[in-house]
């Protein structure tokens, strides 16, 4: 009897080490392990040096090449590098770098997390809509039915050619009965237009309007715009100076504006991270940011980047905000749906 019960006791024993979790094998190992903490030092540095490039983004100067404005231009991107980090960091078997990657990693959720989450609601009174609709457009008209059938009730275009605004006037006309268009940006609406003008955003031709919309919930005053493009350069970076000109001269327009609610409409070659936009983006607010899912990125159309074409507005409530279909355009359309009437307190 004796000898049975030592038996089953050591066997037991046996089976008592086979079960021994695997979390703690590895964590004896890592223990025991002396140059954990002294490898990838060099992968811990990047990381720091990747959040770093993030949480000061404001602060990169844009004297040489435009640096800062075209880290901004792509700040989300830089997301893309955490998990490369953080698999080397595994790789080597570094608790440092492992411990590092978490920096970036938490800097870029603080930038961006709030633009993961679905914010959008239901409601709203206005629905407003804004394409680039790409002067080299070989299908104009499918363009303008594509946009029309999104519901909107203004439509503001940019890019506009001379010999296309007529296809695209015929194209809306079923569906918007007032419009006007100044230069090469246009607007379309269902509600009646006035006190419509060119905006000057100082480049000698026409780039930006404004008009007032009298819809049921209100007046709108709409501003429609198309900055003037950027462009990066291996000898020059990102040149953008006439860009930042015409951005502070509609800013300086806007905050001019009477009608307590406005919107912004167009092109705007920027995103809301770039601090070259503020005389705009400093006094209005994102539909996007504020009622949308997602980054949503409008360009270019064939693997969107980045969002350069923006819908903002002031004094106004935005519901949802979402991006269209691609048409025949470089550029996705995008639309926002807002609350345009006062709601009693």
């Amino acid at each position: 009897m004796a000898q049975a019960y030592k038996t089953e006791t050591g066997g037991g024993g046996q089976e008592s080490d086979r079960r021994v979790p695997r979390l703690q094998r590895l964590l004896d190992s890592v223990r025991s392990d002396r140059r954990i903490w002294r490898r990838g030092i060099i992968l811990a540095v990047c990381a720091v040096l990747l959040a770093l490039v993030m949480v000061l983004h404001s602060q990169i100067p844009n004297a040489v090449g435009n640096f800062g404005s075209l880290n901004e231009t792509f700040l989300p991107w830089l997301g893309v590098f955490i998990p490369p980090l953080l698999g080397l960091a595994l790789l080597r078997r570094s608790a440092t770098a492992l411990i590092a990657v978490l920096v970036p990693a938490i800097v870029w959720l603080n930038l961006f997390s709030s633009l993961i989450f679905d914010k959008t609601g239901s409601g709203g009174d206005l629905t407003v809509a804004t394409h680039n609709v790409n002067a080299d457009n070989a299908n104009p008209s499918g363009t303008a039915r594509a946009v029309a059938a999104s519901g909107a009730d203004v439509v503001a275009l940019e890019e506009l050619t001379e010999t296309a605004v007529p296809v695209y006037e015929k194209a809306l006309a079923a569906t918007y009965k007032y419009h006007s268009v100044q230069g090469t940006v246009g607007l379309w609406s269902k509600y009646p237009l006035s006190g419509v003008k060119a905006v000057d955003i100082k480049l000698g031709w026409t780039r930006a309007m404004r008009a007032t919309v009298t819809a049921p919930g209100g007046q709108l005053a709409v501003y429609v715009a198309h900055l003037p493009s950027v462009r990066v350069k291996i000898e020059a970076g990102f040149t953008a100076r006439q860009r930042d000109k015409s951005a502070d001269a509609l800013g300086a327009a806007i905050s001019h504006e009477k009608l307590p609610k406005a919107a912004l409409l167009g092109d705007l070659n920027g995103t809301m991270n770039d601090r070259s936009l503020n005389a705009v983006t400093a006094q209005m607010r994102s539909t996007q940011g504020a009622a949308g899912s997602g980054f949503g990125f409008s360009w270019p159309a064939s693997f969107p980047m980045a969002r350069i074409d923006q819908i903002l507005v002031k004094g106004v409530e935005p519901v949802t905000s979402w991006t269209l279909p691609e048409t025949g355009s470089d550029h996705l359309p995008i639309a926002a749906r807002v609350k345009l009437a006062d709601t009693a307190s």
